[in-house]
């Protein structure tokens, strides 16, 4: 049976499960980064449900319908115990799962817990399922004119942890404004990238993923929170992630993502020899030779030099420069053309105080990948 929901005329939609698996999940930001207070399934079926909405047209009395053998489906169940299973993930979700939402108002905050699904009716001899949202909780799912996230009901499918899906969905929340930024404008470079690379201070992600009192050791968090759902949201989204650790003394302060969407590409396409370079030893030490030369020439490595982005050890390491010389320093012709010298000063100034973020084992790949992230926005900015 196919999965249905309710228009405002009460006349009930149909939509096949392949419909289902192309529909967005569209929430308000503050819904986003709220404690979800639940397990998995619960939190996986209130998105299940939220994609039903129609933000155009919401159900007049808060009720989405589903289709059992559809939301077994989605949950890629099939065993016999299904429904007994289904009914405790219910009366679980009724009883356990609520949202702490955290507002600004005035010159404090405001504080919610709201069950966002109080009722659930279904039968055993029918197929349908009534899910009705509470009224409190309909002003974060409709009516959305700013500050809201949309994401793929598809990707939440295939996540097996709760951590997972509320990382999943921050994830989702940054790099949407950084696409938002990247067309529309209205945001410095810089904090355009910054929702590409977004950054959140250790305890703010203990409280969003309910962990204030658990996993205490780093270790212990990081194997448990961080790398499965980072591994997970990677295999399973359409987002590459990665994450460094970023110390405030001997502790862990905060943690800096990076995000990206997947595309076909060539993981090993930064390479500073060619086929034609390493055929050739005699030829190849004399073109790294001239790079290097070239490098010791250039205005930009006094510019890493000042901003400390290069030590003593980078300057006199030959590969190094040469890579500089090949790969980085054309880019910064581009961004030279495009801002000026102060455009580049500018640049280098704000990789200098992010470096830490950042894997220095190769600074010229390094470097390499912070001007091709930044290049784009500038270009797009200039054509807006």
């Amino acid at each position: 049976m196919p999965i249905i929901t309710e228009k405002q005329n009460n006349q009930k939609q149909v939509l096949t499960l392949n419909e289902l698996s192309k529909r967005k999940v569209v929430e308000h930001n503050s819904l986003i980064t709220s404690i979800a207070k639940m397990d998995k399934t619960p939190l996986k079926m209130f998105e299940l449900a939220v994609s039903c909405i129609d933000t155009e047209n919401p159900p007049k009395d808060n009720t989405v319908y589903l289709s059992k053998t559809d939301l077994f489906a989605f949950f890629k169940v099939s065993d016999n115990d299904k429904h007994s299973r289904f009914k405790q993930a219910v009366e679980k979700m009724q009883k356990q799962a609520f949202f702490q939402i955290k507002e600004e108002a005035g010159k404090g905050f405001k504080f919610k817990s709201i069950v966002p699904i109080p009722y659930v009716e279904w039968t055993d001899y029918h197929d349908e399922v009534k899910i009705e949202f509470h009224r409190e909780i309909m002003p974060y799912l409709i009516n959305l004119k700013k500050n809201f996230t949309q994401h793929a009901l598809s990707d939440i499918a295939e996540l097996n942890s709760k951590y997972s899906i509320i990382l999943y969905r921050w994830l989702s929340m940054q790099y949407n404004q950084y696409e938002h930024y990247s067309v529309k404008g209205g945001r410095r470079a810089e904090q355009v990238e910054a929702y590409r690379n977004p950054s959140i201070n250790m305890q703010e992600l203990r409280t969003m993923t309910d962990t204030i009192n658990e996993y205490k050791d780093f270790r212990n968090f990081e194997k448990r929170i961080l790398k499965n759902s980072i591994e997970e949201i990677t295999e399973h989204t359409s987002f590459n992630v990665a994450y460094d650790k970023i110390k405030k003394g001997r502790s862990i302060d905060s943690i800096v993502f990076h995000i990206e969407k997947k595309r076909q590409a060539d993981d090993n396409s930064y390479k500073l020899e060619d086929q034609a370079y390493q055929a050739d030893k005699k030829q190849k030490e004399e073109t790294e030779k001239e790079l290097v030369f070239q490098a010791m020439e250039s205005k930009y490595t006094k510019l890493l030099s000042e901003n400390f982005l290069i030590g003593m050890n980078d300057i006199m390491d030959t590969a190094t420069m040469a890579g500089l010389q090949k790969n980085v320093y054309p880019l910064y012709d581009e961004l030279k053309e495009l801002r000026g010298l102060n455009g580049v000063k500018d640049h280098l100034s704000y990789v200098a105080i992010k470096q830490e973020a950042y894997s220095k084992r190769n600074v010229a790949k390094y470097l390499k990948k912070a001007i091709e992230q930044y290049l784009p926005t500038v270009k797009r900015q200039d054509l807006s």
